[in-house]
């Protein structure tokens, strides 16, 4: 549907709720708009019939700092194609999230913050983000901070709990937070809070 025209725009994908079964659509509709970092870069051994085999794992997190972000994970025998494979999985992953002013500290109705509470979770680490006040900053892990900025929220309180050294969970556990915003019913009282969905 991209190659044919009939899709123009990441949002429309988003829209119509069509998985992105390829990293390539990713870059077409989003071209140089988007930033990678790695987060983490593991070893990993099994043991095999024909002995112990080693292999990266690594964490990526890819994000456009204005309310898309995408997260993946991959393994490969090298660190170079590790990471690659990984940015594939993580624009397969793509999200938009909702940003807005949710505190009631700040009420300045710019998509700076997150609208309203949210908690996510993976393995034993549970992570709830709190709309922050403007110039507050991100209250929280440094992880945490690389995915948030990615996304393009600026102001955040958390509270965490569990394992949180655990890179890959404690992501995770940030990444399924903001899926979240995305699934909080808006009702009329919200309307101040400046809710946006996506890029602005």
């Amino acid at each position: 549907m991209v190659k044919e025209g009939e899709i123009s725009t990441i949002e429309e994908v988003f829209e119509i709720g069509a998985p992105i079964m390829e990293p390539e659509i990713v870059d077409v509709l989003l071209g140089e708009e988007l930033t990678e970092e790695v987060l983490d870069i593991t070893l990993v051994q099994r043991m095999t019939d024909s002995g112990r085999r080693v292999q990266y794992r690594v964490v990526v997190v890819i994000g456009n700092g204005n309310g898309i972000v995408g997260l993946g994970q991959a393994k490969a025998q090298e660190a170079g194609p590790a990471i690659r494979k990984a940015i594939g999985v993580a624009k397969k992953n793509i999200i938009q999230i909702r940003r807005g002013c949710g505190s009631w500290e700040c009420g300045c109705g710019a998509p700076h913050s997150i609208p309203f509470k949210v908690m996510g979770k993976a393995g034993s680490v549970r992570v709830v983000l709190y709309p922050a006040p403007r110039g507050i900053g991100l209250v929280t892990g440094k992880t945490a901070k690389i995915i948030l900025e990615s996304a393009g929220v600026s102001d955040v309180w958390s509270r965490t709990s569990g394992q949180t050294q655990t890179t890959i969970n404690f992501a995770k556990a940030v990444f399924n937070a903001l899926q979240n915003t995305s699934k909080v019913q808006i009702q009329d009282r919200h309307g101040k809070l400046g809710i946006v969905t996506g890029r602005v």
